[in-house]
């Protein structure tokens, strides 16, 4: 099982007032949908949060191990260096942002499947049907200290990058690889999306 860092440390800035890891589908918190989708995937699930954030309730019940890290005051690059030095020892570790709705328990264990072969790969990552590069992304012991140096604004693409020529990219179904959720707007267009894929008819009976 290897441990995944779920970043849920964000302040939702674009949403307006508004907590977007907190919105529901079909009833679920996104947050707690995605943890529960990475654990049902066979990930040990690690979640980054502000201390004393609120959204730890969202996630109250599931096998997931709560990080309160101090440093995601600097932004991504603070809670990636902590979130990562504070993962349990294994021979990979996953990053997943706690924003993709689209992303299922299938999804991340496809990568995770591709992760578990040593083929010279050091970073394996999710893709969209396209071939651009997304999340889930899994990444060799070796990158660890790579995290350390991370500060301020700094995501997870600055230690990825150099190692282009050693990913595996894992495509998945659709844009769901990337299309993460900002704003009312996005949340709105969403929703709507899937309303019309719920009732749209199966193909060839229309």
């Amino acid at each position: 099982m290897f441990p995944l860092l779920i970043l849920a440390a964000g302040r939702s800035s674009r949403m307006r007032g508004a907590d977007k890891l907190a919105q529901e589908i079909d009833g679920v918190p996104l947050l707690r949908r995605q943890v529960a989708a990475a654990i049902a995937a066979g990930a040990h699930a690690h979640v980054a949060l502000r201390p004393d954030d609120p959204r730890a309730t969202l996630i109250a019940g599931l096998d997931a191990v709560i990080l309160p890290l101090e440093e995601s005051a600097e932004g991504m690059g603070g809670t990636l260096r902590a979130g990562v030095a504070r993962l349990p020892p294994a021979r990979r570790f996953g990053l997943l942002p706690a924003d993709l709705p689209d992303l299922d328990a299938a999804m991340i264990a496809q990568v995770i499947a591709a992760a578990a072969r040593d083929d010279g790969t050091l970073v394996w990552r999710g893709a969209t049907a396209a071939g651009r590069p997304g999340h889930p992304a899994f990444c060799d012991a070796a990158l660890r200290p790579r995290f350390a140096a991370l500060s301020g604004a700094q995501g997870g693409r600055a230690v990825l990058a150099p190692y282009a020529a050693r990913t595996r990219l894992v495509p998945l179904p659709g844009e769901a690889a990337l299309s993460d959720l900002d704003t009312p707007e996005d949340w709105a267009g969403w929703l709507a999306r899937k309303r019309a894929e719920e009732y749209a008819p199966p193909p060839g009976t229309g």
